[in-house]
């Protein structure tokens, strides 16, 4: 039985240098997300860049809204190959580079949204992750201002790596 493309690409793409990658649409990799989530607490201290715990709370929801529609995202300009950025960043297993700068709408200090009540914050997050992740989807996704679209396997292995890098940002 022949497999589909895309189950193939998955397969291929899950398993480069001869690792599974993580990813949001494996439960126990989802679940180790959530876990360190809850490690967050409005206290907690960066250690790198310029948002509060708080702050990268809201903007984890902000970068979830925009994909799935909710929020308006702007493209990053710049004739770079997207393709090849792309899977560099999702795919070669190194951590995320500190200070990339993120886009206006997505900025808390310019015109992401702004901290309000921390739990009702972390729910709203929770909310998001749920939606981003659930099957059968009830949207579409929105181009990645960077990456441009995905199917959904990109999705996923961007989902997981957005939020490790700021889970990590705090060390959680």
């Amino acid at each position: 039985m022949q497999m589909k493309h895309s189950t193939r690409r998955a397969v291929t793409l899950l398993l480069v240098f001869g690792q599974p990658m993580k990813t949001l649409s494996n439960p126990k990799d989802k679940q180790e997300i959530i876990t360190r989530l809850q490690m967050i607490q409005p206290e907690s201290q960066r250690q790198w860049g310029k948002m509060s715990a708080h702050q990268m709370l809201c903007h984890l929801s902000d970068s979830f809204r925009g994909v799935i529609g909710e929020r308006s995202l702007s493209r990053m300009p710049g004739p770079y190959p997207r393709r090849l950025i792309k899977w560099f960043a999702l795919y070669v297993p190194l951590p995320w580079p500190h200070g990339f700068r993120t886009r206006p709408e997505m900025d808390q200090q310019i015109g992401g949204t702004r901290p309000a009540e921390f739990t009702s914050d972390v729910q709203d997050l929770y909310r998001l992750l749920d939606r981003f992740t659930r099957q059968p989807r009830d949207f579409c996704w929105t181009p990645h201002p960077v990456f441009g679209s995905m199917p959904d396997v990109d999705w996923m292995r961007w989902g997981y790596l957005h939020m490790d890098h700021h889970l990590r940002q705090f060390s959680a």
